[in-house]
């Protein structure tokens, strides 16, 4: 018997999109790319990876919170980032802050754009809630 959960920001995006931010499939949560966005789904500090990624984290926490999980149980993540040589710099240092002595498989990509002007990064992630917090 699997367990489904799905969580949602309660963001006007969720909807009319037609996605949830993260669905629980037994043990596993597959969490959509997160930003950095405000309460009210409005990108925040346009153009700055370093502060955009910094907030993108944050929403990654609540994610790991709803489902009592910790960074530790991250599993895999992929990153998306605009203009790549330019903000690879930055997201590497946020990213080894972030997760501290913890390595997840991670992919990081560059494009062309995201789903908002002015954005440079999106991270999805596994979580493996199987795995000691």
């Amino acid at each position: 018997m699997s367990t489904i959960d799905y969580f949602n920001h309660n963001m006007s995006v969720e909807s009319s999109f037609g996605y949830s931010q993260a669905v629980r499939s037994d043990d596993l949560v597959h969490v959509s790319g997160q930003l950095a966005f405000s309460e009210e789904g409005e990108l925040l500090h346009p153009g700055d990876a370093a502060a955009q990624v910094k907030v993108t984290h944050a929403w990654m926490d609540r994610v790991l919170a709803h489902y009592d999980a910790t960074r530790k149980q991250i599993v895999s993540q992929v990153l998306y980032v605009v203009n790549l040589r330019e903000n690879f710099e930055a997201t590497a240092q946020a990213n080894a802050s972030y997760f501290g002595d913890h390595r997840p498989a991670a992919t990081i990509l560059g494009v062309p754009d995201l789903g908002f002007p002015d954005q440079l990064i999106e991270i999805n992630f596994i979580i493996d809630l199987r795995l000691p917090a």
